[in-house]
């Protein structure tokens, strides 16, 4: 089984949704012995946002690139390739102004690809990436789940994997973490507790 492991924050080891991922890939590592895992840090090494020059790559052929487009579209390839290739997914997506980071948003850009993960059909969008499992590490200083200050961060995560066609979604949460020391330690805890209650039967 091959995991995908996603971090985006750019705390570095005062980060909480990094320490919760690692915590998840190392239990599921402890369940699954032979996971394949593949980590990618998008704040370390940020992929460019969606660009005039990221649509034009897509579109010249392959011997008429110039090198920006060239880089573009492997830069693009690369990226997909490895999310098409993951039977699952730990994605850690902590809330910056209510939303997901900036260099998550460039990753999903680099996925969400017509013909590739979803298409759109006379009966309207289909997903074509069903059987990918998602665990979902959302982390925020403030309480945000189920209110509409998480429409652009939980909300808009499991709308985009619906897309494309992702329903097997888990998500491990901690929030609150800027309320005080008590308030974070227990909902790291929690959090904690979680990931070894979804893995202790795996």
């Amino acid at each position: 089984m091959k995991l995908l492991h996603i971090d985006s924050s750019i705390l570095g080891d005062n980060s909480a949704s990094r320490l919760l991922s690692s915590a998840v890939v190392q239990a599921w590592k402890a369940a699954q012995p032979d996971l394949e895992v593949t980590y990618r840090d998008l704040a370390a090494e940020s992929l460019s946002h969606f660009s005039a020059t990221t649509l034009v790559a897509a579109g010249t052929a392959a011997e008429l690139r110039d090198a920006a487009q060239q880089y573009e579209a492997a830069l693009s390839a690369d990226t997909l390739n490895e999310f098409l290739a993951a039977d699952a997914v730990v994605l850690a997506a902590p809330m910056y102004n209510f939303t997901i980071p900036t260099q998550l948003k460039a990753w999903i850009d680099r996925i969400c690809v017509a013909g590739q993960t979803f298409r759109y059909t006379e009966a309207g969008p289909q997903g074509l990436c069903g059987g990918k499992k998602v665990v979902i590490v959302s982390t925020a200083g403030g309480l945000h789940a189920g209110q509409p200050s998480g429409g652009a961060h939980e909300e808009y995560l499991k709308t985009l994997l619906g897309f494309i066609g992702i329903t097997d979604i888990e998500i491990v949460r901690a929030e609150g973490l800027a309320y005080g020391e008590q308030v974070r330690g227990d909902a790291m805890a929690a959090a904690q507790a979680q990931i070894a209650e979804v893995f202790v039967a795996a």
